[in-house]
């Protein structure tokens, strides 16, 4: 199964057995793919959660009623 190449967009062998750059066409894309990730040209956006935020409950102690 053929697929583009995801940089150039040119035809690439997927299989790695028939091109040993897969996904990539040749050398040169698979280059220019690892500095997009080294300069954080590509980025997985990060889910914050909300309860990591918040502050837990201060306790004054034992004997604590606040609560």
């Amino acid at each position: 199964m053929v697929k583009p190449c995801p940089i150039c967009k040119r035809d690439a062998v997927a299989e790695r057995a028939q091109n040993e750059f897969a996904p990539f066409c040749s050398k040169r894309c698979r280059t220019i793919d690892l500095g997009r990730w080294l300069d954080e040209s590509y980025r997985i956006p990060a889910v914050e959660d909300d309860e990591e935020d918040e502050a837990p409950p201060v306790s004054n102690g034992p004997g604590d009623r606040t609560r």
